[in-house]
C-alpha cells in the first residue's frame, strides 16, 4: 500500500510540475497553451501535494527531498504570477468618484453563449443595470431578434449577427460618431470599432473576440495572439482615449497579454483587484479571467464586477469609468527584442488568416 501512495505522489507531482514548465515554451500549439489558463488552480494543486508530502514519506531519500524543493519553487514561481491579481498586487488604474454632474461610462460585456436560448436572464440583467454601451459576443439572429425588447432603447448600434458563434451586438446610449466592422484576421471573425462622443471627448471602443486555441475550434493561438496584439498596435496609434475589450479567449497573466499590455501602452484594471473570473459558470474550481477590459492612461475606475449568471458558459462582466488626465506612470516598458517578437506574431497571425 505505501509503496503505491508513494507511487501515485510521485506520478501527480510530476504532472503538476510539467503542468508549470510547459506554459514557458513558445510554442502556439494547443496542447502547450492550454495551461496558461489555469495557474491558480495548479498553485492549489502544488500546496495540497506538499503538505501531502509530509504524510507520505516517513524517511524521506535525497529524490523525495528533491521534488519537495520543486514543488515549493514551482509554488513560488505561481504564485509569483497570481500575486497581481490579487487585491495584495499593485493596481494599474487609480479609482475614483465621478463628479455629480459626470455622466459615467458603463460597459457590460458578455459571451451569451449562442447555444442558450434563455434570453430573459440577459434581458433582466439589461434591465435592471441599464449600462451605456452593450457588448453581447455568440449572438445569431436568434438572439440579435430576442433582445429587441430592451436594444431598441439604444439609439446607437453595431450588429453582426453570425451562426458561427463569433456574431457580435454592440449598444450604446452614447453617439457613435464613426464605425467600422473588421475581419482582421480570419473573413468570418469580425470585431469592431467604435468611435463615442462622451463628456465632450472622443473615446475610441475596440471590442474584439479572437478564436480559441483548443482543438474544435483552432489547434493553435497564432491567429488569437496576432489578433490581440493587432488591436493594441491600433489603440497604441490612436493616442487618445481608447478601451480595448471583449471575449480575448486568453487569460490576464499570459506571454501574449503581456506583450499586448507593453506594446498597447494599456492598463489592465483587474490588477491589485482581482482576477474576475469569467468562465467557466458551471465549474468553479475551473474559473479563469477570459473577459477583459484594457483601457489607455486616460481613465479612472469607478467600479467594476462579475455579474450575475445569464446560463451562458461565461458570467457578464461589467466597467465604470471616467476620463482624467492621462498618467503613464503604471504603463509597461517594451524592450526591442519584444517589439520584434509583437511584429513577427502580428505578421504570422496575418499569414496563417484568410482575411487578407
Amino acid at each position: 500500500m505505501e509503496s503505491i501512495t508513494h507511487c501515485l505522489y510521485w506520478i501527480t507531482s510530476i504532472l503538476a510540475i510539467m503542468s508549470v514548465l510547459i506554459p514557458a515554451i513558445k510554442n502556439t500549439y494547443w496542447t502547450f497553451r492550454v495551461f496558461d489558463y489555469p495557474r491558480f488552480q495548479k498553485f492549489v494543486i502544488l500546496l495540497i501535494l506538499i503538505f501531502a508530502w509530509f504524510f507520505t514519506f516517513e524517511n524521506p531519500t535525497i529524490y523525495e527531498n528533491l521534488i519537495l524543493i520543486i514543488e515549493v519553487i514551482s509554488a513560488g514561481y505561481l504564485f509569483y504570477i497570481i500575486l497581481p491579481y490579487t487585491d495584495y498586487g499593485k493596481t494599474m488604474i487609480d479609482k475614483t468618484q465621478p463628479n455629480p454632474e459626470e455622466k459615467v461610462l458603463d460597459i457590460l460585456v458578455c459571451n451569451v453563449y449562442q447555444h442558450n436560448r434563455n434570453y430573459q436572464k440577459l434581458i433582466d440583467l439589461v434591465k435592471e443595470e441599464n449600462p451605456s454601451v452593450l457588448f453581447f459576443l455568440e449572438t445569431d439572429e436568434e438572439w440579435q431578434n430576442a433582445l429587441k425588447s430592451v436594444t431598441k432603447h439604444y439609439e446607437y448600434k453595431i450588429e453582426v449577427p453570425l451562426a458561427n458563434t463569433y456574431g457580435l451586438l454592440f449598444y450604446s446610449h452614447f453617439p457613435v460618431k464613426n464605425c467600422e466592422i473588421n475581419y482582421l484576421i480570419d473573413d468570418d471573425i469580425p470585431s469592431i470599432v467604435a468611435d463615442l462622443e462622451y463628456n465632450n471627448q472622443t473615446v475610441r471602443l475596440f471590442g474584439i473576440h479572437p478564436t480559441p486555441p483548443v482543438p474544435q475550434e483552432n489547434p493553435e493561438s497564432t491567429e488569437r495572439d496576432a489578433e490581440i496584439l493587432l488591436v493594441g498596435e491600433k489603440a497604441k496609434n490612436y493616442g487618445k482615449p481608447s478601451i480595448v475589450f471583449g471575449d480575448l479567449n486568453d487569460v490576464a497573466w499570459s506571454r501574449t497579454t503581456k506583450l499586448f499590455l507593453k506594446s498597447s501602452g494599456m492598463l489592465d484594471p483587474r490588477r491589485g483587484r482581482g482576477m474576475f473570473n469569467t468562465f467557466h459558470v458551471k465549474y468553479w474550481f475551473l474559473r479563469w479571467p477570459l473577459d477583459h477590459f484594457f483601457v489607455s492612461p486616460h481613465f479612472r475606475l469607478v467600479d467594476m464586477k462579475v455579474m450575475k449568471s445569464v446560463d451562458s458558459d461565461h458570467f457578464p462582466i461589467w466597467i465604470s469609468l471616467v476620463v482624467r488626465n492621462e498618467d503613464k506612470e503604471d504603463q509597461f516598458d517594451i524592450s526591442n527584442e519584444e517589439k520584434e517578437e509583437v511584429f513577427e506574431k502580428i505578421e504570422e497571425g496575418i499569414e496563417k488568416g484568410d482575411a487578407n
